[in-house]
């Protein structure tokens, strides 16, 4: 995959995991983060389940799933989410 084309997929797929987790998303480069670490997780549960995601749109559902997993994740150490407040900065 190209790295703009990855890099576009995670910023939107860390973005929209943000919003699907009950924020506004995290700013530009936290949302680039949050996708790649996605990317990443995504692909290990999609590997595990035996999925295979093609194209764009594939890579971005992958990604999204494993960014509101890392995110799901992640709120189950912070405080913060706990409480109803934004993540913050990552």
């Amino acid at each position: 995959m190209n790295i703009i084309v990855f890099l576009v997929v995670g910023v939107l797929a860390g973005w929209f995991s943000g919003i699907l987790m009950g924020g506004h998303g995290f700013g530009v480069l936290a949302d680039l983060l949050v996708g790649i670490v996605g990317a990443f997780v995504g692909g290990f549960v999609f590997s595990l389940l035996g999925v295979t995601a093609y194209g764009f749109w594939g890579s971005f559902v992958m990604s999204v799933i494993g960014a509101v997993v890392f995110l799901f994740v992640v709120s189950l150490f912070s405080n913060s989410y706990r409480s109803g407040k934004k993540l913050g900065k990552l």
